[in-house]
C-alpha cells in the first residue's frame, strides 16, 4: 500500500463514527482528507453528496494514485461516487489536462444535490469560480444558526451562495436578507432556495458591502477625493437579530479594502452598529497567520471602542473531519452576544 494509500485508511477509519453521525443528521457533504494535517500537503478530498471531489494545491496527483484513492473512498463508502479532480497547483484550478482520468465523467459534471442539516444544495464539480459552492469548514456555524434564528431577522454578510441564509430560514427566522457583491454567488444562493421549497423565500441584496453595511449602521458613505463612486442600492438604517461576518481574506473596491490581517476593524464596527440590543453578531477569520487568541483580543477591544461591547462570547470551532494537529484551524469563528 502506497504512504498515500495508508494516510487516506487512516483519515477514513479515524472519520467513521463522525460520518455515521453526519448521516444521520442529513449531511453528505464532508471532508474525507484534509492535506498535511493527514499526510499529504496540499491534497484534499471532500464528499459533495454523488460527487467526489479531489483538489491538488501543491502537486499534481498521478493518475493511478487518483484512480486508487477513487477506489478506496468508494469500498470504504459502499458508494459509486462520481470523480471530479480540480488539480489546482498550476494556478488554475481548471485545467484539465489531456489524460481522460481528468476530465472526469459527464454525469459528474452535471448539477448535482447534496445535502447538510437536512438542506439541499446546488453541487458543481466545475464552474466560472474557483471554490466549490459550499464551504464545508462552515458547517457547525450553520447547524448553530439554524438551532438560534426561530422569530429573528438576519443578516448573512458576504453571504456567496446563501448557506447561513437558508440554515436561518430553515430555523424559523422571520426574514433573511443575503448581502454579496457577486450575482453569480446570489443566483446560486436563489438556486438553493428553490431546491428547498419548504422554506420561506430570502431576500437577496447585490451590493459592494461597505455601502451596504454603512447604510444600515447609519455611517456616511466616504468618497475619496475627485473620484466619482459606482453607484449602489440604497438601504435604510436598520438592525438585524443575528448577523454574520464572513468576509474573503482580501478584495479591494471603490468603496474600501477587505484586509482581514491588517484591517478588520474596518468591516467589524459596522457590522456590530448593524447588530441589535440583545442580538448576535457572529465573525469570521480564515487567515491561518493570525491566531485565535490575537484576533479576539482585537474583536472585543473593537466592540468596546464602537460602544457595542460584547456580554458573552464563544468559539465554533469545524467538525472533526477539519482535524487540525496544534488546535488553531485557519478558521476561526466567534459567536458574540451583544
Amino acid at each position: 500500500m502506497t504512504p498515500l494509500n495508508q494516510a487516506l485508511r487512516a483519515a477514513l477509519d479515524y472519520r467513521q463514527d463522525l460520518i455515521n453521525e453526519l448521516h444521520a443528521q442529513g449531511t453528505d457533504c464532508y471532508r474525507l482528507f484534509h492535506g498535511s494535517q493527514e499526510g499529504a500537503g496540499g491534497l484534499t478530498i471532500d464528499r459533495y453528496g454523488p460527487q467526489l471531489l479531489v483538489q491538488s494545491f501543491h502537486q499534481s496527483l498521478e493518475t493511478a494514485d487518483l484512480l486508487d484513492l477513487h477506489q478506496l473512498i468508494n469500498q470504504f463508502m459502499g458508494l459509486e461516487l462520481l470523480l471530479v479532480y480540480n488539480d489546482r497547483s498550476r494556478g488554475n484550478s481548471r485545467i484539465d489536462r489531456e489524460d481522460t482520468v481528468y476530465r472526469a465523467e459527464p454525469a459528474a459534471l452535471v448539477d448535482l444535490v447534496g445535502h447538510e442539516w437536512g438542506l439541499n444544495y446546488r453541487v458543481r464539480g466545475r464552474h466560472a469560480g474557483q471554490d466549490p459552492l459550499l464551504f464545508l469548514d462552515l458547517r457547525n456555524t450553520r447547524g448553530w444558526v439554524k438551532a438560534h434564528s426561530a422569530g429573528k431577522s438576519v443578516l448573512n454578510l458576504f453571504a456567496y451562495t446563501c448557506g447561513v441564509g437558508l440554515s436561518a430560514a430553515a430555523g424559523g427566522a422571520r426574514e433573511v436578507c443575503n448581502l454579496d457583491f457577486a450575482e453569480g454567488n446570489l443566483a446560486v444562493g436563489r438556486e438553493n432556495g428553490l431546491l428547498n421549497p419548504q422554506l420561506p423565500t430570502m431576500e437577496f441584496v447585490q451590493s459592494d458591502y461597505f455601502p451596504a453595511i454603512r447604510q444600515l449602521a447609519g455611517l456616511p458613505i466616504t468618497q475619496r477625493r475627485g473620484q466619482k463612486l459606482p453607484s449602489y442600492p440604497r438601504l435604510e438604517q436598520r438592525q438585524y437579530d443575528l448577523v454574520l461576518l464572513d468576509p474573503p481574506a482580501w478584495a479591494k473596491s471603490a468603496f474600501g479594502t477587505v484586509d482581514l490581517l491588517r484591517d478588520y476593524q474596518s468591516l467589524l464596527k459596522p457590522a456590530l452598529l448593524a447588530t441589535a440590543d440583545n442580538g448576535v453578531l457572529i465573525c469570521c477569520n480564515n487567515l491561518a497567520k493570525v491566531s485565535m487568541d490575537d484576533w479576539r483580543e482585537q474583536v472585543l477591544r473593537c466592540a468596546e471602542k464602537a460602544g457595542r461591547p460584547v456580554r458573552d462570547w464563544q468559539i465554533m470551532t469545524p467538525g472533526a473531519d477539519f482535524p487540525s494537529q496544534d488546535q488553531q484551524p485557519p478558521l476561526k469563528t466567534l459567536i458574540l452576544q451583544l
